[in-house]
């Protein structure tokens, strides 16, 4: 078994059947204060082991466990002994592999449901039911359990699935056809409580303090001596890892300030300041080199227009001028980037073979050539715990407020090839919409907002002129971690006058739209 910490100590293992649910899954479990890892579903034994959890749960997946070839629950977790939770189609493939049986149903269930409660036991206990034992869930599926396992309850029916919940708390084996982890089922939320702390045994030990400690622990234990250089952006992220490791290492860390010409309107100067006070940490001033590379990047981008192209470059030469200034630096042997759950999800498949989304320059692993190792102290945090794990450690929360930001910043918002003219263009658009979702209060009831400039040219009518020039939508989503945005409904009101301003102050844009896709099947940004 691998060593861990003590917030690391109790976990739950989270196996992935491909549901878009199951980061909300451990978002719920680490809710509780319960650490948790996903895997995909053929996980290999040797690496539960390494873990070490408590307990097991199941998620969700858009197969079927009718069909023959299709993902199913690894015979030794079956024979683990471990608590076990299935959700959905993970409930299906327990009752699947334990004997029971499941059948296509001729009606199925998508959407809010009533279940109605037959029994009674810990797990389904948790939910908010009415006198009567009755509960709204949230429902997606279309295949129904139709024998019980033996051994097993049915906890809970539906008309349309007789057994909707099912439980063998001689085992602690459980399942639910709906899904708790999502706000549309009452009292949801404490179904994976209940069957971490109570069943499990789990202790709430994963705090944003304690997560603080085992990560100055950690940083501590893994750079020794050495002189650690940070990737400073200004974003949420790499505030707290600056925080963290002026914490943990103190004047061994360096932050390089790369400005590549792609950042926000007056975001160089505004970085520089905010870290030369006390909002990030009670060590600061850093140490701070900046670096301006505008030139050399807008060289690499010169006439490239496709998305995965432009990202990559921008990432290559990011690490380029990385290498060249950490090179300057006497002992630096370590390069810290705020690399989050979330990239690690998108860039490098935790759910069995899929396809890239797309690439980020900050996620896996450094070229050969450079000599820096990766520390990455928010790796499994998700963006709630990372703006928990700030304010923990008392940065500004004018900082931690701050909306996400793309690591290739403004060069994958100009849709097409970059130059210099669509940058300044979509500078001005962008500060102007930030500026009016501040100064209509509604920045802090936004996840993420920016500008796209399209490559799309229009007609207009300006002062009795006809004009033919640059469309910009707008974009503005409402998120916890990323892994899924809504659009935000915006005042017509607000839109309106953004329209105006935007079209009036900013040359070259004579048309502006509002983008109202969610994620999925859209992404938060264009490209």
């Amino acid at each position: 078994m691998a060593e861990h910490s003590n917030i690391h100590d109790q976990c739950l293992l989270i196996v992935d059947f491909g549901s878009q649910y199951t980061q909300l899954i451990a978002r719920r479990v680490r809710e509780c204060g319960v650490y948790c890892e996903i895997y995909p579903f053929d996980v290999a034994q040797s690496q539960v082991e390494a873990l070490g959890p408590a307990g097991v749960i199941l998620s969700g997946g858009p197969e079927t466990v009718t069909a023959g070839k299709t993902p199913r629950i690894p015979e030794f977790l079956l024979q683990s002994g471990l608590p076990m939770l299935g959700i959905c189609y993970g409930m299906q493939a327990m009752a699947t592999q334990l004997g029971g049986q499941v059948a296509s149903s001729r009606t199925r269930e998508f959407g809010h449901a009533e279940i109605q409660l037959e029994t009674n036991n810990a797990l389904i206990d948790a939910l908010a039911t009415t006198a009567a034992g009755r509960c709204n869930v949230w429902m997606s599926h279309g295949d129904k359990v139709t024998k019980l396992p033996s051994g097993f309850d049915c906890s809970a029916s539906t008309p349309s699935a007789p057994i909707a919940a099912m439980a063998d708390p001689i085992r602690h084996f459980y399942g639910v056809q709906f899904h708790p982890e999502v706000t549309h089922t009452a009292g949801g939320e404490g179904l994976p409580k209940v069957f971490a702390q109570d069943i499990c045994g789990c202790a709430g030990t994963w705090t944003a303090a304690n997560i603080v400690d085992d990560a100055i622990t950690t940083v501590r234990q893994q750079v020794g001596d050495d002189h650690v250089i940070l990737g400073l952006s200004g974003g949420v992220d790499s505030s707290v890892v600056a925080a963290l490791l002026s914490r943990a290492i103190g004047d061994q860390l360096t932050c390089i300030f790369v400005d590549n010409g792609l950042l926000r309107k007056g975001e160089c100067a505004e970085v520089e300041a905010a870290f030369a006070d006390s909002r990030v940490s009670n060590q600061l001033p850093l140490k701070i080199i900046t670096v301006t590379a505008a030139d050399e990047f807008m060289s690499k981008l010169a006439d490239e227009a496709d998305p995965e192209a432009k990202r990559k470059i921008i990432g290559s030469t990011f690490i380029d001028v990385f290498d060249r200034e950490a090179s300057k630096i006497d002992g630096a042997k370590w390069l810290a980037q705020g690399t989050i759950y979330p990239d690690v999800i998108e860039s490098i498949s935790v759910n069995g073979p899929s396809a890239t989304i797309k690439s980020h320059h900050n996620v896996g692993g450094l070229p050969d050539y450079m000599k820096l190792k990766l520390v990455e102290p928010l790796k499994m945090l998700f963006k709630d715990e990372v703006r928990r794990v700030g304010a923990s450690i008392g940065i500004d929360p004018q900082l931690l407020g701050r909306h996400p930001f793309p690591g290739p910043g403004l060069g994958i918002r100009i849709l097409g090839d970059i130059t210099a003219e669509k940058v300044r263009m979509l500078q001005e658009v962008d500060a102007i919409f930030i500026a009016g979702l501040k100064s209509w209060d509604l920045y802090d009831q936004v996840w993420q907002a920016g500008a796209m400039l399209l490559p799309v040219n229009s007609v207009g009518v300006m002062g009795d002129e006809r004009t033919y020039e640059k469309c910009v939508a707008l974009r503005a989503v409402q998120s916890t971690d990323g892994m899924t945005a809504d659009w935000v409904d915006l005042p017509y009101a607000f839109l309106q006058k953004m329209s105006n301003e935007i079209i009036n102050k900013v040359k070259g844009v004579n048309r502006v739209v509002y983008d109202i896709s969610s994620k999925p099947p859209a992404t938060i940004e264009w490209e």
